[in-house]
């Protein structure tokens, strides 16, 4: 039985501007075909078992020929597999869709094209440019960058070209715009008409440069722009700052360096990416199971018992696990009938909840000494609590528990260790200067990247952000400057808590400069 290949459009860049016929598509594959147009961030939707290519530039490999990559998609389809072929922006537009289509035909492969949103529209709304307007522009062109005539095989009917349509999109003409400003200004276009050069479209590495066609290509040189670019010529460009949108956002330009347990924090990186950051990812420690069977089996019993007249729960990942375990004996959130919840944290409440458990006892501020205040009150002598936790932490609430004379069911769920294989590319950008804010949203994190780094050198001038009042204390004693605390401890607290942090920062050095300007 024959496969099928899909040539799926990823969008301009932006993994979340995929169609949603191209996720579907994703969700089905067994085999992935992608080159350098690709978001790698594509890769962490992909379901498990499937067989990832990366057909694009290969470092110390030979460059994979368009013949070679066809040629791994017929013979994977032939085998019977589904393929998916990720091609960036629209696969029929500017790129090798169409000739890999051709192929595909030729030799009988059964295909189908998933359309996705081109750069050439996107690229310039992420920068507040419409390309059409009702009295501005009614008619668009868009052209390759050898149109600029630097290349025999130019083939643009440049006279009727630079007066026939309202606005010109040209893809790749950013290292040609001395050329292509000559030519719209020879052929009829006056030297004041709007430019607009955006590059890293709709990424949070996104750059508008705007001006006329006398002055862009002098500021593009001076701003150090660099492909891949598009650029935007007509008089649309002037609704830019009306209608700017995507860098304005709280966090946009900003590097941001995201400590994590391998495969956690997605939230957390949602929240981040959408106020504009540029997220990398560095997991800062594994997770090892601890829990027995037996011991969950016996725990389980005794909550449904009535046995505990308190469980704690201090972390989303406590949560998780406790109630993954809990599942797997066929047991929900009636477990707990009998057994009053304190959740330690607003994260931790609304994971219980996505149980079907609203706590009994909510805690804003989970330090050891604020649990035991709410509950010293409620006769803790003599009662039966439950706490599921990681080995590593909540130590001091352990022992101040047992202090009030409490029977601790002391359940460690799991141990976090230091990745064996680091993102050495994130910890060398964090060493090179290259991140603006880390981001801490554990303890844990703080520990294993010190271990990690061998110190903290690499943070002296970088904005530390913590989520939670014990990971701000346990970097307070590794030593670090806490600058940003989530407030509330959740992933919109901390973007709401670090663009006031941002604004503080440049209202402090504006009223320096106009200091500085009246002496």
């Amino acid at each position: 039985m024959s496969g099928k290949v899909w040539m799926v459009g990823a969008g301009p860049g932006n993994p979340e501007l995929i169609t949603v016929r191209g996720r579907e598509v994703l969700d089905g594959a067994e085999v992935l075909v992608y080159d350098d147009s690709v978001s790698p961030d594509f890769l962490e939707w992909l379901p498990d078992g499937v067989e990832v290519l990366n057909v694009g530039s290969q470092p110390l490999l030979h460059a994979i020929s368009e013949a070679e990559i066809t040629h791994i998609m017929v013979e994977h389809a032939r085998a019977g597999r589904n393929v998916v072929r990720l091609l960036g922006g629209d696969p029929f537009v500017f790129g090798p869709g169409v000739g890999e289509a051709a192929a595909l035909a030729a030799a009988g492969v059964t295909f189908e094209v998933v359309p996705g949103v081109t750069s050439t529209v996107a690229a310039p709304a992420y920068a507040g440019i419409p390309i059409l307007h009702p009295d501005l522009a009614r008619s668009y062109a868009v052209l390759v960058g050898d149109a600029a005539g630097t290349s025999p095989e130019s083939r643009a009917d440049w006279p009727r070209l630079a007066q026939a349509v309202d606005t010109l999109v040209f893809v790749g003409a950013a290292d040609n715009l001395p050329t292509l400003s000559a030519l719209l200004v020879r052929h009829g276009r006056p030297a004041s008409t709007p430019v607009a050069v955006v590059s890293w479209g709709t990424s949070a590495r996104q750059q508008t440069i705007v001006g006329t066609l006398t002055d862009i290509a002098e500021q593009v040189r001076a701003a150090g722009l660099h492909p891949p670019a598009i650029t935007v010529v007509g008089e649309v460009v002037r609704l830019r700052e009306q209608l700017r949108w995507y860098d304005d956002r709280p966090l946009f330009g900003k590097r941001v360096l995201l400590t994590r347990t391998r495969g956690g924090a997605s939230e957390i990186k949602r929240n981040l990416q959408a106020a504009g950051a540029e997220v990398v990812e560095l997991p800062t420690n594994d997770l090892v199971d601890l829990l027995a069977p037996e011991i969950i089996g016996r725990v389980a019993d005794a909550l449904a018992d009535g046995q505990y007249g308190w469980a704690i729960f201090s972390s989303v990942r406590a949560v998780d696990l406790f109630f993954r375990h809990l599942a797997t004996l066929g047991r929900d959130a009636r477990t707990f009938h009998a057994t009053r919840i304190l959740a330690a944290g607003p994260g931790t409440t609304e994971a219980l909840a996505a149980q079907g458990i609203i706590a009994d006892e909510v805690i804003e501020n989970p330090t050891a000494a604020a649990v035991l205040g709410r509950l010293d009150d409620r006769d803790l002598n003599r009662r039966r609590v439950l706490l599921p936790r990681a080995e590593e932490s909540q130590q001091d609430l352990l022992k101040g528990l047992r202090r009030t004379g409490a029977e601790v069911e002391d359940v460690p769920l799991y141990v976090s260790s230091v990745p064996r294989q680091p993102n050495r590319e994130a910890l060398a950008q964090l060493r090179r200067g290259e991140v603006d804010i880390v981001v801490f949203p554990a303890s844990v994190a703080v520990t294993n990247l010190g271990k990690m780094l061998g110190n903290f050198d690499a943070l002296r001038d970088v904005t530390v952000a913590v989520i939670g009042a014990i990971t701000a204390e346990t970097a307070r004693r590794a030593g670090l400057r806490v600058d940003v605390s989530a407030d509330p401890a959740t992933p919109a607290g901390l973007v709401r808590a670090l663009g006031q942090a941002i604004d503080s920062g440049a209202s402090r050095r504006a009223q320096g400069v106009a200091a500085g300007a009246g002496n």
